[in-house]
């Protein structure tokens, strides 16, 4: 009897301990839905709406068993949503595969009448208006989750991309490094009058200055932000000379020397190029590097047009065929974080 008793009490204490030490399941992800305002956020152009905005974030599966996770902001194009450009990217698999949150800010229609961002207005280019809102959600996002402030990342299409390009240029100290993609160079164009033209045909102000005033006001301690440029060579909306000038831009930010040798509207030399074809098109990438590590890096792909690389086909501006504009995306940051 005794000898059966003490199997019983062997049995339940196993099953107990395995309880204890077993390790739960990861949580699945999920969205969450915020606002933020900030005092700074007022547009030059539309001064009378107010400075906030709404955001999501996807928070990836098992984020409650992890430290501080990598932050990574996702700014969608003109006639998106955060929905649209999650969606279109496939984002949540790239976060889910980094254990990064995801942070998708969201445009108001009363601010401008295609769901564009103010990337042309000029208190947004100088890190006010727009760029001041959506860094108030990166720090009201770190302060809610287990953020590592040393891990936040930019990225954004379009117009999108032209507000991620300012706000890591104006906030090098809170941002790790940004992708653009089909993007515009901070405070390129002179009024929103003119920011068709700049579209169409690259700055029409002084972009390196601005990338210089910026430098001389960084904590150094801050650079150098990396910078990841892709650019469809057919793109009829944002010419290629934009990217070409946003690499320049940000050579200037990091104290590349080859941000002034050669023509403004073209790259100027790169450290390393690399040229590959993927589904039948030819896709050329460039890079600057100081003491090896990445500061600027260019990705043209021939027969690209204004859309997200590698994009879901059922969403607005993606193409379907590669590069796989996300898993150079997750590929940036890797190296970026080394």
């Amino acid at each position: 009897m005794f000898g059966k008793l003490w199997s019983r009490t062997k049995a339940l204490l196993s099953r107990a301990l395995l309880r204890l030490f077993q390790r739960k399941p990861a949580e699945p992800g999920r969205f969450e839905a915020g606002t933020q305002s900030s005092f700074r956020g007022l547009l030059a152009t539309a001064a009378w709406i107010w400075p906030q905005r709404e955001y999501l974030v996807y928070v990836p599966q098992g984020h409650e068993q992890r430290g501080s996770t990598p932050l990574l902001v996702l700014v969608h194009g003109c006639r998106q949503t955060p929905e649209d450009i999650a969606a279109a990217t496939r984002i949540i698999t790239l976060a889910d595969n980094l254990a990064c949150l995801v942070l998708l800010p969201r445009q108001n229609p009363r601010a401008n009448a295609w769901g564009c961002w103010n990337w042309f207005d000029s208190a947004t280019a100088s890190g006010w208006g727009e760029t001041a809102i959506v860094a108030a959600q990166i720090e009201a996002v770190r302060r809610k989750y287990r953020i590592d402030a040393k891990r936040v990342f930019l990225a954004g299409l379009s117009s999108g991309g032209g507000l991620a390009a300012a706000l890591a240029l104006r906030r090098p100290d809170v941002v790790a490094g940004v992708f653009v993609h089909s993007g515009i160079a901070c405070g390129a164009a002179s009024t929103p009058q003119a920011a068709l033209g700049v579209l169409k045909g690259g700055a029409d102000t002084d972009f390196k200055e601005i990338a210089h005033t910026a430098r001389a006001s960084a904590n150094r301690r801050s650079l150098p932000v990396p910078l990841c440029v892709i650019q469809g060579a057919s793109d009829d909306v944002v010419a290629p000379v934009n990217a070409s000038q946003l690499v320049r831009q940000y050579l200037v930010l990091n104290g590349h020397p080859a941000a002034d040798i050669g023509q403004d509207d073209e790259l100027p030399p790169p450290d390393h190029t690399h040229a590959t074809t993927i589904d039948t098109r030819a896709v050329s990438t460039s890079e600057w590097r100081i003491a090896n590590r990445l500061v600027a890096r260019h990705v043209s792909v021939a027969s690209l047009g204004h859309a997200w690389s590698g994009g879901d086909k059922d969403y607005a501006y993606t193409d379907p065929h590669g590069p796989d504009a996300t898993a150079l995306l997750g590929a940036f940051i890797r190296d970026a974080i080394k």
